[in-house]
Parts: structure tokens; C-alpha cells; sequence
């Protein structure tokens, strides 16, 4: 391109705009006071092959430098320097020596050359930096694709990993697909065999992989350095410069198909630039002062992330970032929803003070685009805010954090913990009040790739993350678990058959109650991190998902198969209000009992719980026993019509196929009572007589 191929431009869109005569560049720096734009042949070239200086009297609009280029196509690499003020104590961090990211980049190229030193230290970074790539986003058939608009009150979320969840060698994926989107596709089957109706993607924003001290290297990817752009390390096409965007939108595709749903667990609250002896990747070198909160006098960045900075959400050009990003992962990308990362960092104000109106989240609570989508807060944040059942807004669904600690004190054996449990089992009415909330926005969990996996949970009383490097000090220090007599793997048949009983009350529980549940992935089949419970910068067999497991482990996955399947069939688990409680005179759907009918112990002594469910609208009745005690319990059953009796369904201390009946093939209870056994939940379906007459 010549010099007369350089037009003006304008300064919207932001980012790189594709048009028949060429590509339209803006980007948003007001305190620069000079700008280029650097066009590159290559990924890791030592030289731009092109620099644009612009002209600020032609290139600039306000806070926005922009350029047209005629004949620049998709497909061309770019990047950008910006030179302004250094004053670390204003809170400007110009450095005119680093190639910088476009903040609306829809891709980003790198490879081996990638250096995250070279950003941190002065000096020239073009050969190792990395680079923005231009995007034409109309030019893809999605084949007549929608989102899918799954209500809550229908959905099972299953959280994984991309690159986990077919990297390891037993996945028989091809070598060359393994951890990437397209390797994703293959496993579809099983999910669907599993009975999941979404996964919640670990985030896929391009992220800083070498943000953790080397041979580590990050895993889970919470250090976005590009908010719109698919992580090219999950391609399986890395050196094309449109790999990720095609092979992201080709898995979302074959996900709809199957009918699952597609969440992206998103990264607003910081980036991979962290404190000030981070690199300058992107906003640092643009914009510091406004896309960061910054401690006064300035020289500081506030730190509600524990990640050294936070994402300035008052400031109107990252609130419209990200907008528009949630809005493009929407449009352009089909993604079914987002779970928010420490989405009470969004709720603090300039002065990081918590706000009754936070600007950003009411913003994306009312966008039109956004209104078929799933929208999902981490209610808390890394220094003390814990919004669960305080958070704002009528459409949000939470991670709600104390369901989680609740149901693993109480089938752990703690005391004091059935009156809360009896919360969590009916949609955590207690923090979620209002009369037009729907208990399905409650987003139920026992684990998630933050701690523990389900079978760590009942084999490690501690952490064990000294290959993190932290000296062990590193992840939760207290779990709510239980080792079940022994600390780590086990070769004792007891000890074994227990966790496995644990884990399967676990399941049962979180199913059995009101509010969406979400399973951690590798969970069915007893995937274990060795006690770490901090695998941020495992990317290995530790945090891998092992496939051998899943021949190995058939009765448990099983045992997960039947009983999502169940409750996914069953009416009462897909109701959209909160189950009316039985009281005296006045009968509802659910009615507590203890080891005695109608005598729940709400004592602090108290290790049991038992309840009937009652649907007469689509004649259904349940009878579930919780005894978390360490001896066997009789429980007096509910009587029934004579045309019914009470039929098993599930007795967790039974040995498969006898802990849960394949559809309508339960056993008759022929008693008064029913004996669970020590540490077992048991569930009981109310069936016609007529079908045992035989």
C-alpha cells in the first residue's frame, strides 16, 4: 500500500473495521500525543513491515485516533505504539517502545516468540510481542444457527476446561486436535449421553499463558490480555490467523445441534497486565488512567482481584468495552450466556466502595442483545464483598457459594447444619426472598475448578498444592471435607466404597434441590488433583481429564446418568417457583419429616432429614432420606393411597445397579419404614400397586 492508500478514516467502530475498499482503524488514547499503527508480515517479524504515523490533525476525532487503509484485507496483522506522558505518580505509563494490543482485537497472533519479560522490561518488544489480527466477522455461515434460550429451570451446567478435557493422551482425540475447540466436538456425545443441557467454559478471552513463573504455566486462564478474541492455544488450526474464530464458531455450532447450550465464564475485573511491574500489553500503554482504578495519587493500582489490578468499570469506555464485547461473544460468536468472574468488583465505585446502582452490571442486566442469554455473578470478590443473595438486579443468577458449604458440612457430619440445609434444598428462599425470584437463579454447586474435585472431597482433609510453587499456602485452607479415615488414595475396599457412597450423596442432593445445578467436569467418573485444590497453573495429568476413568468408573457414572435423567423427567425439579411448604391446615408440595413422619429434628445434634414431595398436578410423589449420621436410622414412610405404595428408586449405599433403578423398574417397599443405612440418601417414588401385582 502507498502512502495515497492512507485515508482519515473515522473513529467508529472502534477496532479494526472491514470494508469492501478496505479496513477503517480507531482505537481510544486521549492522553497519547502521538500514535502509530504497525502492520506485520508475520507473527514473530522483527520489524513492522509498515508503520503509520498518525497524523493528529487528520487521524484524530476527540480521544480517538483513526486511519483508513484501502486495500488492507482480513487476515492482516497489526499492532500499535503510543507515546504520551511517563508518570507512574498521575498514573501515566506511555511506553513508546512496546507493540500494543487493539483493545477491540477479534483475534491475536503469537507464537514461540511470545514474551511476557520482553513486555515487563524497557526496550523494543516487536519481535515478541503480540499482535492484533484484522477480522471480517460477516464472513461466516452459521447455517441457519440460534442461540438456544434453554430455561433455567431445565438446565444441568457442566463446567470444563477446553484444554483439559481432551489433552490427555487416553482421550482418543488425534494428537493434533487434542485440547483444542474442534477436540471439544468429538466428547459431544458423551455429554449428551451424560444428560448435561450446557457447558460453562473455563475462560476462552485470550489469555497471558505465561502469567505464572516459569516451567508453570497458567492453565485456567483468568488473566485476559484480549477480551474479544477466542484463545488461539485451543485451535487446532494456531498458525492460521482466522483458526480460532473458525474453529470456536464450528464448536458452538455442533453444540447447538446436540442441543447444549454454550457459557463462557468471562474475565472483566482485571487483566494479565497486572500491578506496575506488569507488562504493558494493551490498555497499560493506551490508556492507563482510564481503564484501571488507581490508588491516589496514582502510581498504584487498587486490587479488589488479588490479581494486581482491577478493570475500571465507572469509566464509560471500558463500561461500553465491555458491552460491546458481551454483545459480540452474542452476535458474532452465538454464545448462550456468561458467568461472571468475581462479578462484585463490578459493584464497587471509583473509590472501590460498594454501590447500591453499580453502573456496569445494571447495564448488562437491561441490554436488549443480551436479554435471551444467561447472565450469572460470582457474587463476591478477592477482598471481603460477598453479595450471594445481595446482588442486584431481577435477571442475574448466582454461583451461590453457600449452598456449596452447606451440603458438604452437613454430609461431612457436622452439627447445626439441617436447618440449613433444608434452605438449600428449597431454592435458598432464606437469601433470595423476593417474591418474583425465580429459585432457579440460584446456581447450585458442591464443586467447581475452584477447590476441591468430588472425590478429592472425600479423600483429603488438606491441601496439597506444593507443586504450585507457593509453598503450600496457596488455594482455601479450609474445605468442608473429609478424608473418610485415610488422607489421599486408598487401597482399603471400605475406605473406598465410603468415598464413593459420599460422593453419590453429594450428587443426590445437589440434583434433588431447587435452583439450577452445575457439575464439575471429570466429577462422574472420580476425577482427582492429587488433594491440590489451587490447579491454576497445572496444565498436566493433574488437572487433566484421564478417559480411563471413565471405563473404570462406570457404576458411579452410571449412578450420575440415571439421576440427572430422572430429575431432568420429573416435573417437580423443573418447577419455576418455590415449592410451597406444608403447615398445619394448609398442605403444600413439600413436607419435612424426621426419622419420625412429620417430626423434622432442627436440632444442632441433628444429622437427618427427611421430606415428601407432592405434584398432584402431574401426579407425582416423592420421599426423599437424608441421614448424614454414622449408624443406620429407621424412618417412618408417609402412608399412601391404596392404589399407590412406595417403590426405591435410590439407596446410595447400595452397590450398583442397586443404588439407582433404571427407569420404571424400581422395588417395592413393602414396610412402614425404610432403614438407611449410616452416612446414605434414599429416595422413594410413589408407584401404582398394580405394577408389582404381577
Amino acid at each position: 500500500m502507498a502512502a495515497s492508500d492512507v485515508l482519515p478514516g473515522i473513529s467508529y467502530p472502534l477496532g479494526a473495521t472491514v470494508t469492501d475498499d478496505g479496513v477503517n482503524f480507531s482505537v481510544y488514547s486521549p492522553s497519547a500525543v502521538a500514535m502509530e499503527l504497525l502492520l506485520f508480515d508475520a507473527h514473530d517479524a522483527a520489524q513492522p513491515a509498515r508503520v503509520i504515523s498518525l497524523d493528529p490533525g487528520a487521524h484524530r476525532t476527540f480521544a480517538y485516533w483513526h486511519v483508513f487503509l484501502t486495500g488492507c484485507r482480513p487476515g492482516q496483522l497489526y499492532g500499535y505504539r503510543a507515546y504520551g506522558p511517563v508518570d507512574p505518580a498521575r498514573g501515566y505509563r506511555f511506553d513508546g517502545t512496546k507493540v500494543l494490543l487493539d483493545p477491540y482485537a477479534r483475534a491475536v497472533m503469537y507464537g514461540q516468540n511470545y514474551s511476557r519479560l520482553a513486555a515487563c522490561h524497557a526496550g523494543s518488544n516487536v519481535a515478541q510481542a503480540y499482535k492484533s489480527v484484522v477480522v471480517d466477522l460477516g464472513a461466516y455461515d452459521w447455517e441457519g444457527d440460534q442461540l438456544l434460550r434453554l430455561p433455567y429451570a431445565s438446565s444441568v451446567i457442566y463446567e470444563l476446561h477446553v484444554g483439559g478435557f481432551t489433552r490427555h493422551p487416553t482421550s482418543g482425540v488425534a494428537p493434533e486436535r487434542r485440547g483444542t475447540y474442534t477436540g471439544l466436538i468429538e466428547k459431544i456425545p458423551y455429554l449428551q449421553a451424560l444428560g448435561v443441557t450446557a457447558v460453562e467454559l473455563l475462560p476462552v478471552q485470550q489469555f497471558d499463558e505465561q502469567d505464572v513463573p516459569a516451567p508453570l504455566r497458567n492453565y485456567w486462564g483468568y488473566n485476559p490480555v484480549a477480551f474479544f478474541a477466542p484463545h488461539r492455544a485451543y485451535s487446532a488450526q494456531p498458525g492460521q490467523p482466522m483458526g480460532p474464530l473458525d474453529d470456536f464458531r464450528a464448536m458452538v455450532k455442533a453444540f447447538h445441534r446436540a442441543g447444549i447450550e454454550v457459557i463462557l465464564d468471562v474475565v472483566f475485573n482485571h487483566t494479565a497486565e497486572g500491578d506496575e511491574r506488569g507488562p504493558t500489553l494493551s490498555f497499560r500503554g493506551l490508556e492507563n488512567r482510564a481503564y484501571y482504578m488507581l490508588e491516589e495519587p496514582g502510581a498504584r493500582y487498587a486490587n479488589y482481584t488479588g490479581c494486581g489490578n482491577t478493570f475500571n468499570g465507572n469509566h464509560s469506555v471500558p463500561r461500553r468495552l465491555i458491552l460491546d464485547c458481551l454483545r459480540s461473544w452474542v452476535q458474532c460468536m452465538h454464545v448462550d450466556g456468561f458467568r461472571f468472574d468475581l462479578a462484585s468488583v463490578l459493584a464497587r465505585d471509583e473509590d472501590g466502595h460498594p454501590t447500591k446502582d453499580p453502573p456496569t452490571l445494571w447495564e448488562i442486566e437491561t441490554d436488549a442483545v443480551l436479554a435471551s442469554t444467561k447472565i450469572i455473578a460470582e457474587a463476591w470478590d478477592a477482598v471481603g464483598l460477598y453479595q450471594v443473595g445481595t446482588f442486584i438486579g431481577h435477571r442475574w443468577a448466582e454461583w451461590n457459594g453457600q449452598f456449596r458449604d452447606d451440603v458438604r458440612r452437613f454430609v461431612r457430619g457436622d452439627e447445626d447444619t439441617v436447618p440449613r440445609l433444608a434452605a438449600r434444598l428449597t431454592g435458598s428462599r432464606d437469601l433470595y426472598p423476593a417474591e418474583d425470584r425465580e429459585p432457579n437463579r440460584s446456581i447450585n454447586f458442591v464443586t467447581c475448578h475452584d477447590g476441591y474435585t468430588l472425590y478429592d472431597l472425600v479423600s483429603y482433609e488438606a491441601r496439597h498444592n506444593e507443586a504450585n510453587g507457593q509453598g503450600n499456602r496457596d488455594g482455601a485452607p479450609d474445605n468442608w471435607s473429609w478424608n473418610c479415615g485415610v488422607e489421599g488414595p486408598s487401597t482399603d475396599p471400605a475406605i473406598e466404597g465410603l468415598r464413593t457412597r459420599q460422593m453419590k450423596n453429594l450428587l443426590a442432593i445437589l440434583l434433588l434441590a431447587q435452583g439450577t445445578p452445575m457439575l464439575l467436569a471429570g466429577d462422574e467418573v472420580r476425577r482427582t488433583q492429587r488433594g491440590n485444590n489451587n490447579a491454576f497453573c497445572q496444565d498436566n495429568e493433574v488437572s487433566w481429564f484421564d478417559w480411563s476413568l471413565v471405563e473404570r468408573n462406570a457404576d458411579l457414572l452410571r449412578f450420575f446418568r440415571r439421576l440427572i435423567d430422572f430429575t431432568q423427567r420429573t416435573a417437580l425439579f423443573r418447577e419455576e417457583r418455590f415449592w410451597t411448604v406444608s403447615e398445619p391446615g394448609k398442605p403444600g408440595q413439600l413436607t419435612w419429616h424426621g426419622v419420625r413422619q412429620n417430626d423434622p429434628d432442627w436440632s444442632p445434634a441433628s444429622h437427618t432429614l427427611a421430606f415428601t414431595l407432592h405434584d398432584a398436578a402431574n401426579d407425582e410423589r416423592l420421599h426423599v432420606v437424608l441421614n448424614a449420621w454414622s449408624a443406620p436410622l429407621d424412618f417412618e414412610l408417609p402412608p399412601l393411597p391404596e392404589r399407590l405404595c412406595w417403590a426405591r428408586l435410590v439407596d446410595t449405599a447400595q452397590v450398583s445397579p442397586d443404588d439407582i433403578a433404571d427407569p420404571d423398574a424400581e422395588q417395592r417397599v413393602g414396610q412402614a419404614s425404610y432403614r438407611a443405612a449410616a452416612r446414605s440418601v434414599v429416595m422413594l417414588r410413589a408407584c401404582s400397586v398394580s405394577r408389582f401385582a404381577r
